[in-house]
């Protein structure tokens, strides 16, 4: 490893199914040591993982990236959104974090929306409407079928807010992960009483907001982490809103990341409301804003699909009248928390490479279904879309993206850009700059650029056609969870 030619910075992304760890150079972007680990994601009626797993993987992830780590000047995490961490007097986790993915408040958000004046006044007040996966509606959950958990609750953090406190001591959050919660008020940018008075949530339980550019603390004695003490904290903030950081987006930019989860987004400067639920209005890192939809079934579900198949990933053929709406685990875009998979126009002659490229394009569509909505009315329908996440670097999801779009792709050579965004927002305490603005100094969102090619109508209209038709069978539970 080559001597760095300025400070060394750390940016963290503790997703769902791992935390990562890079140790970036402040002033080139050069990643200089990373580290990896896992943690486990319960596979039972919903899904939960125990918060101390994440601080596991990233002192092990860090321990990973050597004596990089130890001259680090500041530090960032960027973690999954969403998440419900629960802690005592002790600031020990109650109970098993409830993740994004869980969609058993499914129930709970529709109440909470009806009894708090409908989706409009959501829209409104926070921004969004409520879903099965924003923090509010798995409170509510968590009030109804674990009370005695809620009652042993002193604090309540996001999965970034728990990372960042371990760090510091000190309970803190962001703009961006917080507007996730539902119920924080996007308008006047604090916590909304009513809200909070309506769940029986105490507001003192709840982690201060840092502002963009504001040292979160210092980190603190009494740890087995490579860093010195008194290495400075950034606030950290959301995946999506760090990986927007990542790739110092600017505003009308479209992106699509395809993860275990499916989003696009683009920065705003326009706070945005969508009463019909479809985008949710976040904030982003910086003090914009980062409209945003998202879809439960991305890669996970095609990768399922493949493999209920015999086949590889890339294996797909084209000429396919089939429809696959791949909803395995419900569906957030469309908001049906209890749908099912469907199959639609299986014929003799169809073939196993035909039903895996229809898994592709039902989870396309379903985002390209928002994209509009996302992006500002005045926005450059020239612009790449920027396809970012690890479904990014396949074939068959470029492909399927540029034919069910008709816009040119553009694919970041740069990887893990939670990571990286987390990095950059790290950087910018210790230059003054605006992370986004590091970010582009590092070039960070270079990379190929595949042309536009005529958009797939009749793809996109036949899946428009079985949705419209299946949507009271979708919307029926399946299951009893």
């Amino acid at each position: 490893m080559s001597a760095a030619e300025g400070p060394l910075v750390v940016g963290v992304d503790s997703s769902t199914q791992s935390t990562k760890a890079l140790v970036v150079d402040a002033s080139t972007g050069r990643v200089v040591a990373s580290g990896q680990a896992p943690h486990t994601v319960s596979s039972g009626a919903g899904r939960e993982t125990d918060p101390r797993q994440w601080w596991d993987a990233l002192c092990e992830a860090l321990r990973q990236c050597g004596d990089a780590a130890h001259e680090a000047a500041a530090v960032s995490v960027g973690g999954q959104q969403h998440g419900l961490v629960t802690l005592d007097g002790r600031g020990e986790p109650v109970r098993p974090a409830l993740l994004w993915n869980d969609v058993r408040s499914a129930p709970q958000a529709r109440r909470l929306t009806e009894e708090l004046g409908g989706a409009k006044f959501w829209a409104d007040r926070t921004g969004s409407v409520p879903a099965a996966s924003f923090t509010v509606t798995k409170w509510a959950w968590l009030a109804e079928r674990e009370p005695e958990a809620v009652r042993a609750t002193k604090a309540v953090r996001l999965p970034h807010d728990y990372l960042t406190e371990r760090l510091t001591g000190q309970g803190t959050t962001d703009r961006g992960d917080v507007s996730g919660t539902g119920w924080w008020a996007s308008g006047t940018e604090a916590y909304d009483e009513e809200i909070l008075a309506h769940v029986g949530l105490d507001p003192a339980m709840l982690p201060r907001v840092v502002r963009p550019g504001e040292v979160a603390g210092t980190v603190r004695d009494g740890h087995d982490l490579p860093f010195s003490r008194g290495t400075l904290v950034a606030p950290g903030t959301g995946d999506n809103a760090a990986a927007a950081l990542g790739l110092g987006v600017r505003p009308g930019v479209p992106v699509m990341s395809l993860g275990t989860s499916g989003t696009v987004y683009a920065v705003s400067r326009r706070r945005p409301a969508d009463p019909s639920g479809t985008v949710a209005g976040f904030a982003d890192a910086r003090g914009d804003w980062l409209p945003l939809a998202c879809t439960l079934n991305c890669t996970l579900a095609v990768d399922r699909v493949a493999a209920l198949l015999g086949l590889d990933r890339e294996a797909v053929e084209p000429g396919t009248a089939v429809t696959l709406l791949p909803f395995l685990d419900g569906e957030r875009t469309p908001n049906l928390p209890h749908a099912s998979g469907l199959l639609h126009g299986l014929r003799h002659d169809t073939t196993p490479g035909q039903l895996l490229q229809a898994a592709y394009d039902g989870a396309v569509h379903s985002l390209l279904g928002a994209l509009n909505l996302v992006l500002d009315e005045d926005a450059d329908p020239s612009e790449p879309l920027l396809l970012i996440g690890g479904g990014a670097r396949g074939t068959a999801w470029q492909q399927t993206v540029r034919r069910l779009s008709g816009r040119a792709v553009q694919v970041p050579e740069a990887r893990e850009l939670v990571a990286l965004g987390a990095a950059a927002q790290a950087a910018g305490l210790l230059t003054g700059e605006d992370p986004a603005a590091v970010a582009r100094r590092w070039g960070t969102a270079a990379g190929p650029v595949l042309d536009a090619v005529e958009r797939d109508e009749e793809t996109l209209a036949r899946i428009a056609g079985v949705l419209s038709d299946a949507a009271p069978l979708l919307e029926r539970p399946t299951d009893t969870h």
